[in-house]
């Protein structure tokens, strides 16, 4: 190690003895060389410190990079069926432009014959599957809109945020192109008659797994569940809301089937751009508030003074229907609106606007 004021050239034991605090050489006490010495020491132990400060975190990002890991290290079959143990290859074949510039609508395909049994996988709302960027060796997991169809088609929406390394680099990829896959891996099983209600609260491209959800158990108009549906959604501007074929699904769902199916579209501010398919005079304007979720519960009309005397805790005949709230998006909205990820993404505590409301665990779920 080079040290300035003089230059050593220091051994393995000057370093010890360095970091424990001893001084480089012994000077005689009250000598005019003690002080110089102790500064040099003080120098040295300085320096010691950054350098293993530095060793360690770059020991630290060496391991998460190039460490062996389950899922980096998964083989990858051919000709076997889709399973989360391993990656398939899967073959770009559509990269579709969307009124928002940062997305596009891209579908796979996978040979029709690697598609498992329906009853033998988590093909039941809502599941997705890990798409791995090959020149980095990161896997990111993607929500398939419409599932898998019986040719092995799937068709994400997908975005590029600024430290999305996958995202970036699938909207790299042209139709021909292959790319490897791994899954189906359940997000979170529909139970059906379990809830009465069912609040989605997505923004950006969160609502990609709501969207499976309601493609599946929804488009049936003859077939619909008990519970009632209602989506709430936010994106930054209209010209990033989904694209219209995502959206005209939704609308033309909410108005077949009004009583089961309702949907609130929010935007950040009205910064002059639009939607194809919905008119900016549609819009909300502004984040999705306490004052959304209680309007899209049929709960807006509570007196204001019970509000300021914290007498807004929900009826027993409240208490006793069976809400369940879903919410994904950023990790900002998700803190905002249900509290903040638990360790590791764990589920953590029900906070945020839901938590001031009274709900709980159980009836709060992070995707």
């Amino acid at each position: 190690m080079l040290v300035s004021s003089r230059t050593h050239l220091l051994s393995v034991s000057q370093l010890v003895r360095c970091s424990r605090g001893y001084p480089l050489h012994s000077a005689p006490r009250g000598s005019r060389y003690s002080s110089s010495s102790a500064v040099l020491t003080r120098t040295l132990r300085s320096n010691i410190l950054i350098s293993l400060g530095l060793f360690a975190s770059g020991s630290l990002l060496g391991a998460y990079l190039f460490w062996p890991d389950a899922s980096r290290s998964a083989p990858t079959y051919e000709d076997a069926l889709l399973s989360p143990k391993h990656f398939t290859p899967a073959t770009v074949i559509a990269s579709e432009a969307c009124p928002d510039p940062n997305t596009r609508l891209i579908t796979l395909a996978v040979p029709p014959h690697l598609i498992p049994p329906r009853g033998e996988t988590p093909f039941s709302p809502i599941w997705s599957i890990f798409i791995k960027d090959d020149d980095i060796q990161v896997e990111r997991p993607y929500t398939p809109l419409e599932g898998i169809d019986e040719y092995g088609h799937m068709k994400f929406w997908i975005k590029r945020y600024p430290k999305g390394e996958v995202g970036r680099w699938l909207l790299s990829k042209n139709p021909g192109d292959s790319i490897e896959i791994r899954g189906p891996i359940n997000t979170w099983p529909w139970k059906e008659d379990t809830w009465d209600e069912v609040v989605m609260i997505s923004g950006g491209t969160g609502i990609t797994p709501f969207y499976q959800l309601l493609n599946t158990i929804v488009k049936e108009v003859s077939n619909l569940p008990k519970a009632k549906f209602t989506l709430l959604h936010s994106s930054r501007t209209p010209a990033s809301l989904p694209p219209p074929e995502m959206l005209n699904s939704l609308m033309k769902a909410s108005s077949l089937t009004p009583g089961k199916f309702s949907m609130t579209l929010c935007v950040d501010e009205l910064d002059g751009s639009s939607h194809p398919s919905v008119s900016s005079s549609d819009l909300h304007v502004g984040r999705i508030s306490r004052a959304s979720i209680e309007r899209s519960l049929g709960l807006e009309n509570r007196d204001w003074w019970r509000s300021l005397l914290r007498l807004d805790r929900r009826s027993h005949q409240e208490q006793s229907k069976k809400v369940l709230f879903l919410v994904c998006g950023p990790d900002a909205m998700i803190s905002s609106i249900a509290g903040p990820w638990g360790r590791n993404f764990s589920q953590g505590e029900v906070g945020g606007i839901l938590g001031t409301m009274g709900y709980t665990r159980e009836q709060v779920r992070k995707l």
